[in-house]
């Protein structure tokens, strides 16, 4: 997910935390990379903390949870491998991380945030499949749209922007088979095509010819010429 300048920083924020942390991260369409352009980087990065500090994380199926519990005890070890990853590697834990206790047994994480991340570390170009996200600084929009292309994956992707003319660009030139435009980029319509390129593709998209089929309106006409049959 890139965030230009331009962003509505709490939309901005809304949607990396839905896409990032929501289901725990376990969403193959999650926002691992968090790639942020230098005007408003550390607004970002500072809303984010303020922000996933209000998460709740719980028993999934308890009032007012925001995130659930790690699916298992392989995963939790997975994701608490990459936070030592990305620390060893020289990335900043700005936010989250920890263990949790709670009422209900279940493998409790919370949701982390790491800064300084380059793109050529492994927690910037593997899937954690789970509640990690990496933020990336970049210069500007077209450094923006070359790390996010800059990945052997590309299945989904998002712009967070006011602009009209950067939104239309990276729709264009992303190297991702669904974008999305101040949007989440987990969470999509089962009725249009679904799938990605690059390492995230195995060929043709799911719900291709039938998702046309649902969004065409079918009718028949019939005209007299004037001449009896």
């Amino acid at each position: 997910m890139v965030v230009l300048d331009d962003a509505d920083l709490k939309l901005a924020v809304e949607c990396a935390v839905n896409s990032s942390f929501f289901s725990t991260g376990q969403r193959c369409t999650a926002s691992s990379r968090l790639i942020v352009t230098g005007g408003i980087h550390d607004a970002f990065l500072a809303a984010m903390r303020e922000r996933m500090s209000a998460l709740v994380v719980d028993d999934a199926c308890k009032g007012g949870t925001h995130i659930g519990p790690v699916v298992d005890e392989r995963q939790l070890e997975q994701d608490l491998k990459y936070i030592r990853l990305g620390q060893d590697e020289g990335a900043k834990l700005v936010a989250g991380g920890e263990l949790l206790k709670r009422d209900t047994p279940g493998f409790y994480l919370s949701p982390a945030l790491f800064s300084e991340v380059d793109n050529r570390m492994r927690v910037a170009r593997e899937e954690i499949f789970g509640p990690v996200a990496t933020v990336i600084r970049a210069r500007n929009y077209d450094e923006a749209l070359e790390i996010a292309n800059d990945t052997p994956f590309g299945l989904s992707s998002g712009i967070c922007t006011t602009s009209l003319k950067y939104a239309s660009h990276f729709k264009r030139n992303a190297e991702a088979g669904m974008v999305m435009v101040n949007l989440p980029t987990a969470g999509v319509d089962y009725h249009v095509p679904f799938g990605g390129r690059k390492g995230s593709s195995y060929g043709p998209r799911e719900q291709g010819r039938y998702a046309a089929e649902f969004y065409t309106t079918v009718k028949t006409a019939y005209t007299f010429d004037g001449h009896a049959p």
